[in-house]
């Protein structure tokens, strides 16, 4: 252990303590941009310097371990002075034009910017002529970057990607696509991790609420729109609402006062997605020899990006069915549209999504009917829709509770654990094992899935079909590790769940931005407690689906189910040409 002093106050730490971590575990907050825990901690930004009595330059706090003995001033006035000036050259490299900016009022750099009162500094202006690309779902806006490398860090460490690279020199320096490419020339999964990582705004995702706002303003057109299981979790963060009382059915009011004609429930398509995956499963599994394995869910179109980028002999191993997103809009324009006697192309279709890769997977060839409609017209995010009810001037926190339309608002217990890491594994075994049985299990059988390990496996006996060896993972890096484990040999799974982003769509690129926080395990824990208090718990129970199978698509598996619900993965090709 080693003893120092942080402004005058004794603390202990363990040894290799940065001067950092020391100063916060006594609750002295030394101010960051660049840092991240483990994954960042380079010292780039200059902002956490710290005055250590006896050295004659100032040192920054995230990356200088303690000594024994060492005497730390954190605010000091040489501390200040310094800080303002770094924090004045990065502003001469920033567009300061924080109005126009998606992270206004949650943004690191205009926060330290307003606390060391550099509000009526001139800044000279040092900025690039490089407009931004809007043609993807990440958009990255050069002249907001701060060098900070956060992005290069999260793509490099915790996805494995390396998209995102330093470029030029001195005062050129600046970050881009690796290689000297485009976003749209890499194999970026679109996963949105680097846009939640950033501290200010020059990563964003492509903005779509204009096309809504036009669509709502229509009246030739009927808004259908749904909402994921993992926003329900996440919407409230930024009304500051207990998550007890940040119900969907508030989220249901709000986007109703907004003008949506029908408001729909993810949960009924996630439902709907484990009849026909948890039946794509028992299929291929009875008769081992047609297929290869083990099986992939297909549910995270960042995962599929991946693997069809990374792991090209494993496309055919993915699950054909459509994620629930896809699965609901390619519903929604068949079905309901019959329901209404109205022509689908009349229907607006709408996604509320924790994800920035649920954007793109959208707009993929393979994802439209049989007139080449798009299945889903506008995928919003967590943090779009937010952005659209401030505009409307609408609290869903204080709206009173208006339940999901019928008949696809209907969803289980099974269905809103997608949202959280080892959810579509747990609700796939929920219902497999009554395929087989034509019993329930316990629905808390296969608790072993869940939880945040990166990298999860258990073997389970469904009676009458063997025992069933499966793995959940998540985060690209930890994709990485499996699918190399599985290729050597090394690993041998039937059925594996894959989510691209850390704790599942829970942590998905779209969600609320803390700087620095990770909320993906509290936004689980929502999940699993929506789960256990849920009337129904199997997503086979779900009247609406019943119905659905009844009146429409006749039977899982089935030839309507398979044009509607079911996808080509080698229908469309990455960059790199898979």
């Amino acid at each position: 252990m080693v003893t120092l002093t942080i402004d005058g106050r004794t603390v202990t730490v363990p040894e290799d303590t940065t001067i950092l971590e020391a100063a916060r575990s006594i609750h002295i907050d030394i101010p960051t941009l660049c840092y991240l825990k483990d994954i960042n901690e380079i010292g780039a930004c200059r902002i956490c310097m710290v005055e250590v009595e006896g050295q004659p330059r100032l040192v920054p706090a995230c990356d200088n371990v303690v000594d024994e003995g060492m005497a730390v001033h954190t605010n000091s006035p040489r501390v200040r002075e310094a800080r303002r000036v770094n924090l004045r050259l990065l502003l001469s490299q920033h567009d300061t034009k924080c109005t126009k900016c998606t992270r206004s009022g949650n943004c690191k750099l205009q926060q330290l910017t307003n606390d060391y009162n550099l509000l009526g500094e001139h800044y000279i202006d040092d900025l690039r002529n490089a407009p931004p690309d809007f043609s993807n779902p990440v958009v990255r806006i050069e002249n907001r970057c701060v060098k900070c490398m956060r992005c290069i860090q999260i793509c490099d460490k915790v996805q494995t990607m390396g998209i995102w690279d330093l470029m030029g020199t001195g005062s050129h320096t600046t970050v881009g696509v690796a290689r000297t490419r485009t976003l749209g020339e890499s194999d970026c999964t679109f996963c949105g991790q680097c846009i939640t990582h950033c501290p200010v705004g020059g990563l964003q995702e492509h903005d779509d609420t204009g096309k809504v706002f036009d669509a709502l303003a229509d009246p030739q057109r009927i808004t259908v729109v749904q909402m994921a299981p993992a926003v329900r979790a996440a919407w409230a963060e930024y009304f500051h609402l207990d998550p007890k009382y940040a119900s969907a059915e508030r989220m249901v009011t709000a986007l109703k006062t907004m003008g949506f004609d029908y408001v729909f429930d993810t949960n009924f398509a996630a439902d709907l997605t484990i009849m026909e995956e948890g039946s794509e499963f028992l299929e291929r599994f009875t008769h081992r020899n047609k297929y290869h394995w083990p099986m992939f869910t297909s549910c995270c179109p960042g995962w599929v990006r991946f693997v069809k980028s990374q792991f090209p002999a494993y496309i055919g191993n993915l699950s054909t069915a459509k994620s629930p997103q896809q699965m609901f809009g390619a519903v929604v324009k068949s079905y309901f549209a019959d329901q209404l006697n109205v022509d689908p192309k009349k229907l607006f279709v709408v996604s509320i999504m924790p994800c920035t890769a649920k954007k793109a997977e959208a707009a993929l060839p393979t994802m439209k009917d049989a007139e080449g409609d798009r299945d889903v017209d506008v995928v919003l995010t967590t943090r779009e829709i937010v952005r659209m009810f401030r505009g409307e001037q609408i609290n869903p926190a204080v709206l009173p509770e208006t339940p999901f339309d019928s008949p696809l608002g209907t969803g289980t217990g099974a269905a809103v654990v997608f949202g959280a890491t080892g959810g579509v594994m747990d609700a796939a075994l929920r219902s497999a094992y009554y395929m087989v049985t034509g019993k329930n299990p316990n629905p808390d059988a296969f608790h072993s899935v869940r939880g945040l390990d990166s990298w999860k496996e258990a073997v389970f006996t469904i009676p009458g079909a063997g025992d069933v060896r499966v793995a959940v993972v998540s985060s690209l890096g930890a994709t990485r590790k499996l699918m190399n484990a599985i290729d050597t040999g090394e690993a041998d799974y039937d059925f594996v769940e894959v989510m691209a982003c850390p704790g599942g769509c829970a942590g998905g690129g779209g969600q609320p931005i803390h700087d620095g926080v990770e909320m993906a395990a509290r936004r689980g824990g929502v999940l699993w407690r929506l789960d256990r208090t849920a009337d129904i718990r199997f997503s086979h129970e779900n009247a609406d689906v019943q119905a659905l199978y009844k009146e429409y698509l006749r039977q899982p598996l089935g030839h309507k189910a398979h044009t509607l619900l079911h996808t080509d993965h080698f229908g469309w090709k990455m960059p790199s040409g898979h």
